[in-house]
């Protein structure tokens, strides 16, 4: 027979396990209570959109962009045959390699003169960040003046030192450099700001151990700075990239995609597939590789470059 000491037992043990689920099972609730508006918000702005862009991306659709004909893949085998598509590829990953690397250089060798204890550097500061508070409409117009083939800046400076001028945003060869070089100038801002706050951040007593040692400014540089700078440089260069994939203000005022399709990136191409040509299935089916694109060059940023980080 059964001790009753022991049925005791585990009747009270099952009665504390039906406590504790309840416990959990009301902890649930409640969190996701705390995180419904959140939910709703990302379900409506963020996976709604999602889900039915890749909906549309099997169909064709009409001008108001209702469904009409299921073409299953066919959109997917027509984008990666047209020319035209692979060609905004090609310009939008040669797009991300001019501007990430250069703004980030320029941002940090600025960031590392601002955090340095000058007279005066807040003026600078607030110079170096300035670009920030730059719309990408009125960043673009003022360089599309600078860019004047006639009247522009640049071209004039050229012909005071007798150089021909330059074509910038209509010359194939230059049509995507100059973008570029608009893009880096209006990123700096940003990118110089979190980088100066990484830079704050790192203590002080580090620089002071290394000072007392006779260690010199690039040695710390190299050895204390850029390390404990590295979280902020990952977040910063992961960031960039994903920016420069979704590129599209200063294509639209500066060029349209052109000359000859050279600055026509991937983000331009799905906004003339649907805006234009009113083609939103198409559109879609563009729209789902680059996520997939940006995905994954994500994902190798987290795999390779998390590598190269410090954390304190």
């Amino acid at each position: 027979m059964t001790s009753p000491i022991i049925e005791t037992n585990e009747s009270y043990l099952k009665k504390v396990e039906k406590v504790h689920k309840q416990n959990r099972i009301k902890s649930l609730l409640k969190g996701l209570l705390f995180l419904l508006p959140s939910i709703i918000l990302f379900g409506v702005f963020v996976f709604y959109p999602l889900f039915r862009t890749i909906y549309l991306s099997f169909f064709l659709t009409d001008a108001k962009g209702a469904t009409t004909v299921f073409v299953g893949w066919e959109h997917y085998v027509n984008m990666f045959t047209d020319p035209i598509f692979l060609k905004s590829i090609k310009n939008t990953f040669l797009f991300v390699i001019y501007t990430v690397p250069v703004t980030v250089i320029i941002s940090l060798f600025l960031a590392v003169i601002a955090n340095e204890k000058l007279k005066g550097i807040g003026f600078f500061r607030t110079i170096f960040s300035s670009t920030m508070g730059v719309s990408v409409a009125a960043a673009s117009v003022f360089w599309l003046y600078l860019f004047n083939p006639t009247m522009g800046l640049l071209n004039e400076f050229l012909q005071m030192f007798e150089l021909d001028p330059i074509g910038w945003l209509t010359d194939p060869k230059w049509a995507l450099i100059s973008v570029a070089v608009t893009t880096i100038w209006m990123n700096v801002g940003f990118t110089f700001l979190i980088l100066l706050g990484g830079l704050q951040s790192i203590d002080s007593s580090l620089y002071e151990s290394a000072d007392i040692e006779g260690s010199s400014y690039f040695y710390k540089l190299r050895r204390i700075t850029i390390p404990l700078l590295s979280p902020t440089l990952f977040f910063v260069i992961t960031v960039s990239i994903i920016n420069s994939f979704q590129t599209f203000g200063q294509i639209d005022i500066l060029t349209q995609g052109g000359p000859a399709n050279e600055t026509n990136l991937i983000v331009y191409s799905i906004y003339r597939e649907a805006f234009v040509n009113y083609q939103f299935g198409s559109a879609s089916a563009q729209a789902v590789v680059l996520f997939i694109i940006i995905l994954i060059m994500t994902a190798i940023q987290f795999k390779v470059g998390e590598r190269r980080v410090h954390y304190q």
